[in-house]
């Protein structure tokens, strides 16, 4: 998973960063309303973590960028503003929660976990194609029954690739949501393949069925086997 963390207070950052990144989240961080907008239009992201007092303005005018956008990240507005209208006003706009600060970082895990598992995953922990199982929250996959032995950036490209079944997705698109808002800057996406190549070979020993397609030029598409 990958969140965009707009906040400017740097202990926050900080500390935000440190939790989410132990729980295997790729956090990104933009300090003010210019940043996060220009993030937002070149990145994707699962889930946005909004804070509405910045530097340059009010965080809900973001809102309304998202609204715009093909795929919608999900939003958690964080912040010290409690005010019933500010509440409601977020989530009028298309915020998907609203936690209040101070907060315990344990729940605002919970939070993302539920937003995730509510939008991306139907409502449960676990995530079904054909054959293939993904238990997300014991971070466990199986094909016909049978555990799977995936690393962690295996499981999360396959949680991936389910979540975007049918949808092209480019090789920068895999890597920077595995691995980070950086990779756009890298000329070599081999370690993509190499990943790819990996869980495709361990589905198939598991007995399970290939259903990923190579785009040419593009990177690849997971979903129904084409009679």
């Amino acid at each position: 998973m990958k969140v965009l963390l707009v906040e400017d207070n740097q202990e926050m950052i900080l500390n935000i960063i440190k939790y989410l990144s132990q729980e295997g989240i790729i956090c990104e961080v933009a300090e003010n309303l210019f940043e996060a907008q220009d993030k937002i239009l070149s990145y994707e992201y699962d889930c946005i973590l909004l804070d509405l007092t910045l530097p340059d303005g009010n965080g809900l005018g973001l809102l309304n960028s998202i609204k715009g956008l093909e795929s919608k990240p999900n939003v958690l507005i964080i912040s010290a503003k409690n005010s019933l209208e500010d509440k409601l006003q977020g989530l009028d706009l298309g915020a998907d929660d609203y936690l209040p600060k101070p907060f315990h970082l344990a729940e605002l895990l919970a939070r993302i976990k539920a937003i995730y598992r509510r939008t991306k995953l139907g409502g449960t922990e676990v995530l079904k194609f054909e054959e293939i199982e993904v238990e997300y929250q014991n971070l466990k996959a199986s094909v016909h029954g049978k555990p799977l032995d995936l690393t962690k950036k295996e499981f999360d490209l396959l949680v991936f690739l389910i979540t975007n079944k049918n949808r092209v997705l480019g090789k920068n698109a895999i890597a920077q949501h595995l691995w980070g808002d950086y990779t756009d800057n890298l000329s070599n996406f081999d370690f993509v393949y190499q990943h790819i190549k990996n869980l495709r070979k361990k589905i198939s020993e598991g007995g399970g069925h290939d259903y990923l397609s190579t785009v040419y030029g593009i990177g690849y598409k997971f979903g129904p086997i084409q009679s």
